[in-house]
């Protein structure tokens, strides 16, 4: 499934569903046409990638047609096909962080590989590495020109370290940083996964953000998880008020020692659970999510940071 957004300038967005094992609306990439190609906003993993070529070949393209490709972050689920990508042509532009990684991911395959253990191959299919010469490390304020298109990057850390966000004639390719929403819905979820997730500076990204919003006068945004919304400052209300209800749960839940983190999960999915079925989240939606893309991971994430910076 593709949709279409257009920008200020008349340039259209789409939107590609990489149907990540199978789940509507949990994945997306985002396909800007120029005259020598497209430019694509991340990825997706390998395993996605005959979704992604099906959903290139409904505008009429194939995956060779992608000349740059721009990463949020270096995550499996936004950067595992970028090797792939490379090998067909696309440049890839990623943090200056995460971008080592994307060249020699032993690291980051064996620590991912701790956490998935043998469901490894089927969740993200294979990691290829991108070619130095194919790589450009971003920095904060860079700018990616492709003939008449312009993105910036911005630095945002909270959900990683090496996580940016592309601000393109008013609209903001969120990555993580904004949080997880389907269209239709008034709440963000927050992936919080270890090793890297901070709150504070979570809520710094989220205030520069709006203050970039107002400055470059955005009025879309778009996070990878999932779709195209019109809302931006409201997105980002929504985003403040995840970061207070996870602040509250760790309050409540992370004092008085070392938990029991397997009932840890289970405290957190429950909680979650409530709070977004509350809020209106299609219940079906919610299994099939929670299916493929389990909140129980963020429990371990908190726990980390509470260890580190609060404990």
């Amino acid at each position: 499934m593709t949709t279409t957004h257009t920008t200020r300038d008349g340039h259209p967005v789409h939107t590609i569903d990489l149907l990540f094992q199978g789940a509507a609306r949990t994945i997306g990439a985002y396909a800007i046409p120029h005259p020598g190609g497209l430019v694509l906003v991340e990825c997706g993993p390998g395993s996605t990638l005959e979704a992604l070529e099906t959903g290139l070949n409904r505008l009429g393209y194939g995956p060779e047609a992608i000349t740059h490709l721009l990463l949020t972050h270096i995550h499996l689920d936004h950067a595992g096909a970028a090797g792939h990508l490379a090998r067909l042509g696309a440049h890839v532009y990623v943090h200056h962080v995460g971008a080592p990684h994307m060249v020699n991911p032993e690291k980051l395959l064996a620590s991912a590989q701790r956490i998935y253990g043998d469901e490894m191959e089927r969740l993200w299919g294979q990691f290829l590495p991108v070619p130095p010469e194919q790589l450009t490390p971003l920095h904060d304020g860079d700018e990616i020109v492709v003939g008449s298109l312009r993105f910036r990057a911005l630095d945002t850390p909270g959900h990683a370290n090496h996580h940016m966000v592309f601000l393109f004639e008013g609209l903001c390719f969120l990555g993580d940083i904004g949080g997880i929403r389907l269209p239709g819905t008034e709440i963000v979820r927050l992936p919080t996964p270890p090793p890297e997730f901070h709150l504070e500076r979570w809520r710094e990204s989220v205030q520069r953000l709006g203050a970039s919003f107002e400055e470059h006068a955005v009025t879309h945004v778009a996070p990878t998880h999932f779709g195209i919304f019109d809302d931006p400052h409201a997105h980002l209300a929504l985003v403040n008020a995840a970061l207070d209800d996870v602040e509250a749960w760790m309050n409540a839940e992370l004092p008085g020692g070392e938990p029991d983190l397997g009932e840890l999960r289970r405290r957190l999915v429950a909680h979650t659970r409530e709070r977004v079925l509350a809020a209106g989240f299609p219940r079906d939606v919610w299994e099939e999510h929670e299916a493929v893309m389990p909140t129980a991971m963020s429990a371990d994430g908190l726990w980390r940071y509470w260890r580190k910076y609060r404990g």
